[in-house]
């Protein structure tokens, strides 16, 4: 599974519209966020660090919620915008999502346990468990 890093508001209008799940490395203002949203119409997870995303007002939340667009909190470590414009969410982690859900784990165990092994926000881990790792 991959993750868009965008790391500037210019760079919003050069993505792809089937873009799914995107990483804003910048502080996004709300025209920013419907920018992305009219980009991208296909995009379901928006991925903010934790300082940016304490400074989401509530309008966008709203927005985000209606349009089924999930706002989560995390980083993408280690990656490197000017080699590879996506982070790869390696497929180690994937492969233990679904060895921990087929062995009948619960979701918050399986976030859990995979967020402090990989890093992962468990909001993450949840999204890729809902998405890429069916049982």
């Amino acid at each position: 599974m991959k993750i868009r890093v965008v790391s500037s508001r210019e760079e919003i209008f050069t993505l792809n519209p089937n873009e799914r799940v995107v990483h804003l490395a910048f502080r996004p203002s709300n025209k920013d966020i419907f920018a992305l949203v009219e980009t991208c119409p296909k995009i379901e997870v928006i991925q903010l660090p934790k300082s940016y995303r304490r400074t989401v007002s509530k309008s966008i939340e709203m927005f985000l919620d209606m349009q089924r667009i999930q706002l989560i909190e995390g980083d993408v470590w280690g990656h490197r915008k000017d080699i590879n414009e996506y982070y790869s969410i390696p497929s180690s982690v994937i492969e233990k999502i679904r060895e921990l859900k087929m062995e009948g784990t619960p979701a918050e165990r399986i976030e859990e346990k995979v967020s402090r092994e990989s890093k992962l926000n468990p909001e993450m881990i949840a999204y890729i468990l809902t998405k890429e790792a069916p049982a």
